[in-house]
C-alpha cells in the first residue's frame, strides 16, 4: 500500500474520531455565543440549522449573528436563500450541510452545529431522511419526522383541499397513520399522503423499516455520525422570558420595525395585492410577521390607531417567543430525554435506556449570565476535549427517561369538549386539564338542573293526577 494511501486512511480514521459538536437550547440561551466560542478555541466551524436564517436579508429579526462575529470564526448556511424562495426545505439544507460537515472533518476540524431549527438538526444527527424510488423511477426525500414543509407542488395541491376529506382519504391508504394524526392537522396529512402517492408504500411502512434498520431505535434510523457531542443550554423559564423580553426591546432598539417595514414594501406588500401573501412558508414564517401584520398595511391609519397596533404587535412577539422557547426545550426533552422504549427492543439490545441511536446529552445551566464563563464555557470545553481525546467526560450526561410503556397514538373523542385527542398519554393529560374539568362541572350542574326540572314536573303531575282523582271521586258519590 502506498504511503499516500496509508496517510489518507489516518487521516480520515482522525477525522471520524472528531466530534460533532451540536449546541442545543431554546431562543435567547446564548447558543450562538458559544458556538462562537468553541469555534475560536477548537478552530472549529459553525454551521447554522436555523431555517429562517438561511433566507438573505431580515438580520434583526432573525437573530443572525453579526458580521463582527462571523468574522471570528467560519460560519456556514447563512444568508444564501432569496426571500421570496418558499420551496427550501429540510432536504435541501440536510444535502448541503451533510456535504460541508464532510468536507470540515476531512481537514481535521470540527463542525459545530447551532440553531433552533429541530428538524434541521434531526436531519443531520439521524437518518431521517430516506431516499426512495417513486413509481415513477424517481428519487424523492421522504422525512420520517416532518415537522414543517416539504418539497413538492403536489404536497400544496393537497393542503388546498380540506383537513377532514385528506384525513378520510389516509385513513383509506394508511389507517395506522391516520389514527395518529389529528384530523386538522392539514400539513403531516398532506404530507403522509403524499408519501403513500410517490412510493405506492404507506408512510407507516417506511418508518417501520427505517427502526428496523442496522442502527435504527426509537428514534427512526441510525445515528449519522457516530461521536456526537450534544450541549444543550438551559435556563430557568422565568429568567429566560425575562431576557427574551429584553432582547425583544432590544431589537426595536435595533431597528427591527424599520426592518420589517422595509422587507414588507420591497417583499410582502405586492404578496398581500395578489391575494398570495402566506404566513406559512418561507421567510414569511419568521416570528414577527404575523404579530406585526396589522400594522404593517396601516399605513393609512392615525396615528394613535397605528401606535395601539404597535404596541400590539410588540407584546405579540414577546408571547410568541417564550411560546417557542418552550416548545423548543420540550422537543430536547421528548426527542432525547424521555423516549418511549418497546419492550422488544430493549431485550434485543439487552439495554436500559432508549436505544443505540440515542445519543448523549449534556446541559449546561445559563441561568446566571454573569457566571457564563463558569457554568457554561469552562465545562463545555471540558466536554469537549474529552470526547477529542476519546474519553468520558467527569461531566456526566443526562440521565435518560425511559419509559417502558408505549404511548399508544390512537385517537379518541372526548364530546365533553368536542375535541379529537392523538394518544393514551395526551388523553389523560386531558381528562385531567381545566377546560375538560371545568366543562364536567358545567354539565354536572346542567344534569341537576334537569333533574330538579324533572323532580317539580313530576311534582306537578302528581298533584292533577290527585286532584283529578278526588274530583271522580266527588262526582261518583254525587251522583
Amino acid at each position: 500500500m502506498a504511503e499516500d494511501d496509508v496517510g489518507e486512511m489516518a487521516a480520515q480514521g482522525l477525522s471520524r474520531s472528531l466530534p460533532l459538536v451540536v449546541v442545543l437550547g431554546a431562543t435567547g440561551t446564548g447558543k450562538s455565543k458559544l458556538a462562537v466560542q468553541l469555534g475560536r478555541t477548537l478552530g472549529g466551524e459553525i454551521i447554522s440549522a436555523d431555517s429562517m436564517q438561511v433566507y438573505k436579508g431580515l438580520d434583526i429579526i432573525t437573530n443572525k449573528v453579526s458580521a463582527e462575529e462571523q468574522k471570528l470564526c467560519t460560519h456556514h448556511m447563512i444568508s444564501f436563500v432569496d426571500p421570496l424562495v418558499a420551496s427550501y426545505t429540510v432536504v435541501d439544507f440536510r444535502n448541503k450541510a451533510v456535504t460541508l460537515i464532510e468536507d470540515i472533518f476531512s481537514r481535521n476540524k470540527i463542525p459545530i452545529v447551532v440553531g433552533g431549527t429541530n428538524y434541521y438538526i434531526e436531519s443531520l444527527l439521524w437518518k431521517i431522511l430516506l431516499n426512495t424510488v417513486t413509481r415513477d423511477g424517481i428519487k424523492s426525500s421522504i422525512n420520517s419526522n416532518e415537522n414543517t414543509q416539504t418539497e413538492g407542488n403536489r404536497k400544496e395541491e393537497l393542503e388546498k383541499l380540506d383537513s377532514h376529506e385528506l384525513h378520510l382519504r389516509l385513513k383509506h391508504v394508511d389507517p395506522e397513520m391516520a389514527s395518529k394524526l389529528h384530523p386538522n392537522d392539514k400539513r403531516k396529512i398532506a404530507r403522509s399522503l403524499q408519501v403513500y402517492e410517490e412510493s405506492g408504500i404507506p408512510h407507516t411502512e417506511h418508518l417501520r423499516r427505517q427502526q428496523e434498520e442496522n442502527g435504527g431505535g426509537p428514534l427512526g434510523g441510525a445515528l449519522r455520525y457516530q461521536n456526537p457531542c450534544i450541549l444543550w443550554l438551559h435556563a430557568n423559564q422565568e429568567d429566560l422570558n425575562s431576557r427574551l423580553n429584553a432582547r425583544v426591546d432590544e431589537m426595536l432598539k435595533l431597528g427591527l420595525i424599520e426592518e420589517l417595514q422595509d422587507f414588507h414594501k420591497h417583499y410582502n406588500e405586492k404578496l398581500i395585492t395578489q391575494s398570495r401573501q402566506d404566513y406559512q412558508h418561507g421567510i414569511f414564517q419568521s416570528i414577527g410577521f404575523k404579530e406585526f401584520h396589522e400594522y404593517l398595511i396601516s399605513e393609512k391609519s392615525d396615528s394613535s390607531a397605528k401606535e395601539v397596533l404597535l404596541q400590539k404587535g410588540i407584546e405579540s412577539l414577546k408571547q410568541r417567543t417564550q411560546k417557542y422557547a418552550k416548545k423548543q426545550n420540550q422537543w430536547v426533552q421528548n426527542r432525547f430525554l424521555k423516549r418511549t422504549c418497546p419492550y422488544n427492543f430493549m431485550e434485543i439490545f439487552s439495554i436500559t435506556g432508549p436505544g443505540p441511536n440515542v445519543p448523549r446529552v449534556y446541559r449546561l445551566d445559563v441561568t446566571d449570565v454573569s457566571a457564563w464563563d463558569q457554568c457554561v464555557l469552562s465545562p463545555a470545553l471540558q466536554i469537549v476535549n474529552s470526547f477529542l481525546q476519546g474519553e468520558d467526560p467527569a461531566i456526566e450526561p443526562l440521565l435518560l427517561d425511559c419509559d417502558e410503556t408505549v404511548n399508544k397514538r390512537s385517537s379518541r373523542i372526548c364530546d365533553l369538549c368536542s375535541r379529537v385527542i392523538i394518544g393514551d398519554r395526551e388523553w389523560a393529560a386531558h381528562i385531567k386539564s381545566k377546560s375538560h374539568l371545568n366543562n364536567a362541572k358545567k354539565k354536572r350542574k346542567l344534569e341537576g338542573q334537569c333533574d330538579l326540572g324533572n323532580t317539580q314536573v313530576k311534582k306537578r303531575l302528581c298533584t292533577q293526577d290527585s286532584k283529578s282523582v278526588k274530583e271522580n271521586e266527588d262526582e261518583e258519590e254525587a251522583a
